[in-house]
């Protein structure tokens, strides 16, 4: 598995999981607050296709991940 693809998993599951922890119908409602965590992950993803770089991509490379699409 490549470093991209990891990366996308990351951010889709923490953007579901904020989303089912801030949004008030959800059965696991929690707190509006997590959906600032979801516009976080958003901006990032937003920085990391603007400028081609990744703090998580980056970490994951360090640990072994092979880089590519």
């Amino acid at each position: 598995m490549t470093s991209w693809r990891v990366v996308r998993i990351f951010a889709g599951f923490f953007i579901l999981l904020s989303l089912a922890l801030g949004v008030p119908g959800s059965p696991v409602f929690a707190s509006q607050w997590w959906l600032a965590f979801t516009a976080f992950v958003g901006a990032n993803l937003l920085q990391s296709g603007l400028t081609k770089w990744c703090l998580l991509e980056t970490m994951l490379r360090k640990l072994g991940i092979q880089p590519g699409c």
